[in-house]
């Protein structure tokens, strides 16, 4: 797909043309209405005041001759008093999912004047989006969507000077490029997405950017002591990697920040086995590693001077004769023994040795990124992720950035009083609650902040936005969630 900023005049030469409005903001009255040939303009003004009310999600279709057929396609945004930010990067969605229902290669489209006012921004906005609803995972159909891929948006403007907004576009590119990125990993079936396998992709993305990437096998992992680590792994007969991407591009005296991504690339539970109308995605559990991978893909593209380093501890967590047990004591790389009160609770007791890892680096800020739990997604719903942070500061400006990137996060309490109830019988910390089976998204979150130091830290629970849901007006499937977010995050370090 190709997105190429426009004037009005130029989009109005197109064949078909989308034009997306409010209600008491009629056609004849946008500034590009007046750019529309004369023979054009009665008709459609005509037309829009009789059938067409901009009620949201409605669509209007008029054919117009004029030596070759031309289509202008009005779309329904609702009542411009109940907008708000949310539904900006729904627009550029819609109309790339109708012309793929309806296979239109090509089109032109020009957004009400409103939204123009900060014009980069928008279209970034729109690229980011428009290349996130052109994605279809079909690898695996016989038959596969190529006959429903846009080719080419135009994106009309009364803006003369085009070089900004062509970076603009070209940087939402990049974004959406990588989320999509994000999207592929997390959909792939765990047997074809194995440890192995997603650190030879990691391998692939760092060649792809510029980035160096380390691999630590099971020996090197124990050599450092990251018992928790291999105890979740050694159930399955696909061995536990773990991946370092490096991407060192700001100061020498710039404290890096650090991003840790869950990578369980099918959780099956362990011995506590998962039921089956929970277990069927948990190929998706590694949702996280994915989005560490693509967002400092994204970082590099973008040619940000900072320095990241992304961390993934990626397993396998299987039931056999050789799994990990409840009531088994791993010993982390902290040095804490955690008491495995529940083996599905694996992805807290991996990220611990990778967070401890990461303190290696002297963060000025610690990130993880995990499908954590079910609890989070019934505290929030599938709309946004929740977010823990040590650091209220950290968790506003991330809050922030939630809602501009449009990975939105909601916050839920870090307080102490959640610690007493993670301490084990016999170990240091139990990888569940021990006195109270509610607030598990803060038990879980608690934990990790035990292997956190004293670094800035946020973690941000992803369960609730694994998956797209359908009035994303997204393929099904992985969400990516995390990419734009890890993007616009790194644009702003490291002034947070």
């Amino acid at each position: 797909m190709k997105i190429t900023a426009v004037t009005y005049p130029q989009a109005a030469q197109k064949q078909t043309i989308f034009l997306p409005l409010m209600t008491h903001h009629p056609v004849h009255k946008q500034e590009f209405f007046s750019y529309l040939p004369k023979s054009f303009q009665d008709t459609l003004a005509a037309f829009a005041a009789e059938n067409f009310h901009a009620e949201e999600g409605e669509i209007q279709s008029l054919w117009f001759q004029n030596g070759t057929p031309h289509r202008i396609v009005l779309f329904g945004l609702g009542d411009n008093k109940k907008w708000n930010e949310r539904k900006h990067p729904l627009i550029a969605r819609r109309l790339v999912q109708y012309a793929k229902k309806e296979r239109i290669k090509d089109f032109a489209v020009c957004l009400p004047s409103d939204f123009l006012k900060d014009i980069k921004d928008i279209f970034k906005q729109f690229a980011i989006n428009a290349r996130m609803a052109a994605f279809d995972f079909d690898i695996y159909k016989e038959k596969q969507k190529t006959s429903r891929a846009v080719e080419s948006i135009f994106l009309g403007s009364n803006a003369q000077a085009h070089s900004a907004l062509d970076h603009a576009i070209t940087e939402g590119m990049i974004i959406g490029e990588e989320v999509n990125g994000c999207r592929k990993l997390a959909n792939m079936p765990g047997g074809d997405m194995t440890p192995d396998l997603l650190s030879h992709e990691a391998l692939q993305v760092a060649k792809r950017t510029g980035m160096k990437a380390h691999i630590f096998d099971e020996k090197k992992m124990r050599q450092l002591g990251m018992g928790a680590i291999l105890g979740v792994g050694k159930g399955s007969a696909e061995k536990p990697r773990f991946i370092i991407l490096e991407y060192l591009k700001g100061p020498k005296n710039q404290k890096p920040l650090v991003l840790v991504g869950k990578g369980v690339t099918f959780d099956t539970g362990g011995l506590n086995l998962k039921p089956d109308q929970y277990i069927y995605e948990m190929h998706m559990d590694m949702a996280g590693g994915a989005a560490v991978i693509h967002g400092i893909a994204a970082i590099a593209r973008l040619k940000l001077h900072i320095n990241v380093i992304g961390l993934v501890p990626a397993v396998e967590n299987m039931p056999s004769g050789s799994s990990y047990r409840p009531g088994d004591q791993l010993k982390s790389m902290s040095g804490k023994t955690i008491e495995i009160l529940n083996t599905d609770a694996e992805g807290r007791v991996i990220l611990a040795d990778a967070l401890t890892y990461g303190l290696r680096y002297k963060p000025d800020i610690m990130i993880d990124l995990a499908t954590l739990t079910g609890a989070a997604h019934v505290a929030l719903g599938s709309y946004c992720s929740a977010i823990f942070s040590n650091n209220e500061e950290l968790r506003n400006h991330l809050i922030e950035i939630g809602k501009s990137s449009g990975d939105y996060l909601w916050p839920l309490p870090l307080w102490d009083e959640f610690l007493a109830e993670i301490k084990g019988t016999f170990g240091d910390l139990a990888n569940t609650g021990v006195k109270d089976r509610y607030g598990g998204a803060s038990h879980g979150a608690k934990f990790l902040e035990q292997f956190a130091g004293a670094t800035r830290f946020a973690h941000l629970d992803i369960a609730p936005r694994m998956t797209a849901n359908d009035s994303e007006f997204l393929s099904k499937g992985a969400s990516g969630v995390g990419v734009r977010l890890i993007a616009e995050l790194g644009e702003q370090y490291p002034e947070l």
